[in-house]
């Protein structure tokens, strides 16, 4: 038995984990979600003990497909959750507009996770709190492990209590923290899932679309008394004689008691654990005797400004302290807030936070370029572009592993938006320009945002050459199946679809279907496409090598390693500043390749002018 499926006990969990434990608990039926990072545990987790739990879970086309299908077992009298992140939740997002007006027959719960530093999410910082205000939805922010487990338990019963779906807003620290969960009983609920056809609930058709807007208020009004009856907005270290007091919510409450205990001071502190709809009178009777207020929260002043708006009717002349002395961007850390006490309290800390910072900016620690794995057959494909199309080409990137071909030496992603934008931006270009275009897109993408915007190439005449890095799996965050890798979630055999046939379907007559390992015949491939007049399609199709290395291991394949003839190699130093395998490495004037990391590709042997690079031997 997977020990998250124990009846009692306790277990070292992530929050992510805890997410998931929470959501057996509370009877959830039917889980799903499309992979991304920092919520990709989520999904992993469910995977894993699907099928052993009862419950149905599946790794959706994307985000907006994910919610729907949670929302349709929803609406069938199941208990569901769909997981995703930040960007995840824009694409859903007009689904989930008319689902909180229309609600739901039985508990749903949308978890998001946010990536403050975009540790993960690399196009930029996003907070998701705006979204529950547009979208009307309630919000709840865990600060640990336990409270991920407790909230998603508590997120269900108000779920059905109200009618409509509800958020659980995770951040990356909060979703990867580790720790020790106190379990429940799990439970399960046994029902015959039936849509019963209602139609004035579903009419969003003029003149419902007001009546019902003004519903979903009232339920939100509704919800404020029952959390005051669930007791989860709490004062900490109360005291009615403190001139000074915190507020905060999810993980930066945790930042805030570290800090309290580092400096030796005791504050009261309102730990708030619903972002949306705010707890006015706790939060007006938090203040209302206090001198001065600090509110600690992970990048917007979202909670700041609802206490400036509070503070005008019950306590004018309060200072209010937050974004003045704590970032609005980037993950926030103790030293933020202890930066924040000192000049508040006037209490000063053990040492000058401001001297170590200078001192460590001064060592000279090396910095580490993202890159590619060893083997990795995007950079084989990358660099035969490059080669092929010439400096001036422009490179139009997308979201996954192939963000990697941006640094130095490869620079083949000129710049990228979001999951599927490449079509879009080398469509608007070449209509306008008469550049070399070349679209880089994942496989994973390509199915989850990519395939519009093929058929929009097709359907407005625009040329540009689209390279679809297909290494059959969602990579980067986790080796998540997708509908082209043959197989689901819960590892059931599938069709898988070809990327090949659906960019015939839409309407592309060039399309090839190529090894990148075969760096000559990708270069007269690329260089043959752009000189078509219409759009051209090449799918660079060779496993994940990470994926590939593992397999072999465990069929006890050898794999082939490479060496350097140091009587042959000329020093041009092409496999390191031009093609970047990390496996090779420059020792003074001497390369060579690291067998500890060389996964056996065998590119840098094509690539080599001199005929340096040559197979060794098999290692056992």
């Amino acid at each position: 038995m997977h020990p998250l499926l124990s009846e009692k006990g306790k277990l070292l969990l992530l929050g992510n984990e805890a997410i998931v434990r929470g959501a057996l608990e509370a009877g959830v039926n039917f889980a799903s979600t499309y992979p991304g990072t920092p919520a990709s545990e989520i999904g992993n987790t469910f995977a894993r003990i699907a099928k052993e739990a009862g419950i149905y879970f599946e790794i959706s086309t994307n985000e907006k497909v994910a919610l729907e299908a949670a929302a349709g077992a929803a609406l069938s009298g199941l208990r569901s959750l769909v997981s995703m992140k930040q960007y995840g939740l824009n694409v859903a997002l007009d689904s989930v507009i008319p689902l909180a007006y229309v609600g739901i027959r039985s508990g749903m719960v949308i978890v998001v996770a946010d990536d403050p530093q975009g540790w993960s999410s690399t196009q930029g910082e996003e907070d998701s709190r705006f979204i529950s205000r547009l979208v009307h939805l309630p919000t709840l922010e865990p600060s640990s492990p336990q409270e991920c487990k407790d909230f998603t338990k508590l997120a269900f019963k108000l779920s059905e209590q109200l009618g409509i779906p509800i958020l659980i807003r995770l951040t990356t620290r909060v979703a990867h923290q580790g720790g020790i969960v106190k379990l429940g009983k799990i439970t399960k609920k046994d029902v015959k899932p039936k849509f019963e056809k209602e139609i004035e609930r579903f009419n969003l058709l003029p003149p419902n679309t007001v009546p019902k807007h003004k519903e979903l208020h009232k339920k939100l009004e509704k919800l404020k008394t029952l959390i005051r009856k669930s007791n989860l907005n709490i004062v900490l270290n109360s005291n009615p004689k403190a001139k000074i007091g915190i507020i905060t919510i999810g993980s930066a409450f945790n930042y805030v008691m570290d800090a309290l205990e580092d400096l030796g001071i005791k504050l009261p502190v309102l730990k708030l654990s619903v972002s949306f709809p705010i707890p006015e009178k706790i939060i007006s009777s938090f203040i209302r005797r206090l001198r001065e207020v600090l509110i600690v929260e992970e990048l917007d002043g979202i909670i700041e400004d609802e206490v400036r708006k509070i503070a005008k009717e019950v306590n004018p002349k309060i200072k209010i302290h937050g974004k003045n002395y704590l970032p609005f961007a980037g993950e926030l850390r103790e030293e933020h807030v202890i930066g924040a006490l000192t000049k508040i309290t006037k209490k000063r800390y053990r040492f000058s936070l401001k001297k170590h910072r200078e001192k460590f900016e001064k060592l000279k620690i090396p910095k580490r370029t993202p890159m590619l794995c060893p083997g990795c057959p995007h950079r084989a494909t990358f660099y035969a572009a490059k080669k092929a199309a010439g400096k001036d080409a422009i490179f139009i990137g997308d979201i996954g592993c192939l963000l990697l071909g941006m640094p130095k030496p490869l620079e083949t992603n000129n710049f990228f938006f979001s999951m599927g934008a490449s079509m879009g931006l080398a469509h608007g270009i070449k209509k306008v320009s008469n550049q070399k275009i070349i679209a880089f897109i994942g496989d994973s993408t390509f199915f989850h945002a990519g395939i519009p915007g093929l058929i929009n190439m097709t359907f407005n005449k625009s040329n540009p050459l689209i390279i679809v890095l297909d290494n059959r799996i969602t990579a980067m965050t986790g080796h998540q199946p997708h509908p082209g890798s043959g197989f689901t979630a819960t590892l059931e055999e599938t069709k898988p679809l070809s990327i090949h046939e659906i960019a015939k379907a839409c309407g592309i007559e060039n399309v090839k279907t190529l090894d990148p390992y075969n760096i000559k015949e990708m270069e007269n491939a690329i260089k043959e496409f752009l000189k078509n007049d219409k759009c051209s399609v090449i799918v660079a199709r060779r496993e994940c090598r990470l994926m590939f290395v593992r397999k072999a291991k465990r069929q006890g394949i050898k794999l082939p390693t490479f060496e350097i003839d140091q009587e042959r190699c000329k020093k041009c130093g092409i496999c390191v500043k031009e093609f970047g395998c990390p496996a090779i490495k420059r020792e003074g004037n001497v390369y060579y390749i690291d067998k500890a990391l060389c996964n056996g590709c065998g590119v840098c042997a094509q690539i080599c002018p001199n005929d340096a690079i040559r197979p060794s031997r098999l290692e056992k």
